[in-house]
């Protein structure tokens, strides 16, 4: 073991940026990354992909550590970072690191930076409500027409979940109706006969994963994507599960589903009651769980509606066209 004139042993340590876009630490040609190594000549950065190692002094590396992981947080709460911001956070006691409090408050809806180097943010008031009761529950519904980003915001919240080390896999499943076509027509295996359904899903992670990252996630049964009746009989804990497209299973499924819950693990369930594929005589469990489950403790209910449509102005008014229409056909 090296020890160096002060008789503090020399070590590695990796800080990872997975949360945050790299260049929005390194800046632009490295110049905050510079300006760290100025302040910590004793130190040697290396910055490698999304990750930093820091070689030196167990005491310089513990004090730019916390440094690091301030700048982190600021740049996570969708703030932008400038020299003289990095300065002020070189510069300060670490006991008085700013962490810029009210400027993350004001970016409480952001989630994570995507592949595309843009924001992912909790876009509407009811898209945060999402994000604030899967902080305080462990089981939530999120409800609501096409288009409000109910599917899209779950996957948000687990992948920063899975970033952040709070959970170890996403579990995503759909239950296995076609919406007016016959799977048993198409070519391939069940895989290559679902993938298509989960389409909306993978677009998600595409999003928030880079694509090495998502395969070797996938191979590594990190992220799992699989049919409502792979479900039965496993125990899922320390994972985000999410159940989309929740209006076409059964009573019985659903609650198969929402009894597989193991320890640390939370439970999205999303559909739109408006759209149910299954066939008749079968009903969706959908709505008599929320009835049933609404007031039990841990549990939440999100409703969202046309106000919640983030895709082309006229989703919405298509999607108040049919409920007129619903609602005169009732009235009849």
């Amino acid at each position: 073991m090296l020890f160096t004139k002060n008789n503090s042993y020399l070590i590695d340590r990796k800080i990872s940026l997975d949360s945050v876009h790299p260049i929005e630490i390194f800046g632009a040609n490295n110049d905050f990354l510079k300006r760290i190594q100025e302040a910590y000549p004793s130190l040697k950065i290396i910055a490698r992909g999304s990750e930093i190692t820091l070689k030196g002094d167990e005491s310089s590396i513990d004090d730019l550590e916390q440094r690091f992981l301030a700048m982190i947080v600021y740049v996570s709460a969708g703030n932008k970072m400038t020299l003289q911001k990095i300065d002020s956070f070189l510069m300060g006691s670490t006991d008085s690191i700013p962490s810029e409090e009210n400027e993350i408050d004001k970016n409480k809806g952001f989630l994570m930076i995507g592949t595309n180097g843009k924001p992912i943010v909790a876009r509407t008031s009811n898209q945060l409500k999402l994000l604030e009761a899967s902080l305080t529950n462990d089981l939530i519904f999120a409800i609501g027409p096409a288009g409000t980003g109910k599917t899209y915001t779950a996957v948000a919240i687990a992948v920063k979940a899975l970033k952040q080390k709070e959970i170890k896999r996403i579990i995503i499943a759909r239950p296995a109706v076609e919406a007016g076509e016959n799977l048993g027509f198409l070519p391939g295996d069940l895989k290559e006969k679902i993938d298509p359904y989960l389409r909306p899903v993978y677009d998600a992670l595409d999003d928030m994963i880079p694509s090495d990252k998502l395969k070797k996630a996938f191979e590594d049964r990190v992220i799992e994507v699989a049919p409502l009746a792979f479900m039965r009989g496993r125990t899922l804990n320390n994972a985000y599960v999410i159940l989309d497209e929740a209006q076409n299973a059964t009573d019985s499924q659903l609650k198969m589903f929402l009894t597989r819950m193991g320890p640390n693990a939370k439970f999205f369930v999303t559909g739109d009651i408006t759209q149910i594929d299954l066939p008749k005589p079968q009903y969706s469990g959908l709505t008599k769980s929320i009835k049933i489950l609404q007031n039990v403790k841990g549990v939440a209910v999100v409703q969202l509606s046309t106000e919640d449509v983030l895709r082309h102005k006229l989703v919405k008014e298509i999607i108040k066209a049919y409920e007129k229409s619903d609602e005169t056909k009732a009235r009849n």
